[in-house]
């Protein structure tokens, strides 16, 4: 597919020597190329291909651990000096 693409945008420059108007396709049609790959995330990622999965698993991971330091935040600053108290409570009952 890449192939076509630059055989086309070569004969489409090459072509572009008798009229012009050729070598505004042959621009428009890199621009195009060029668009749609960073779209699609661009480029090739180290393992060899852009995978979509790899990065949704990783997404719904940043997710949860996100909400987990959220939770964690929440109750160990809101109800420390709670606990706090209920343990002094505690121990004052004991004696």
């Amino acid at each position: 597919m890449v192939v076509l693409l630059l055989v086309l945008i070569a004969a489409l420059f090459a072509v572009g020597f008798l009229h012009s108007i050729w070598w505004v396709a042959a621009a428009v049609l890199v621009y195009a190329v060029a668009h749609h790959g960073r779209d699609r995330g661009g480029g090739r990622s180290h393992s060899g291909g852009s995978d979509p999965v790899d990065y949704r698993d990783y997404r719904d991971y940043r997710d949860r651990r996100d909400r987990q330091d959220r939770w964690d935040r929440r109750y160990s600053r809101q109800n420390r000096a709670r606990w706090k108290r209920q343990d002094r409570r505690d121990h004052e009952h004991r004696r």
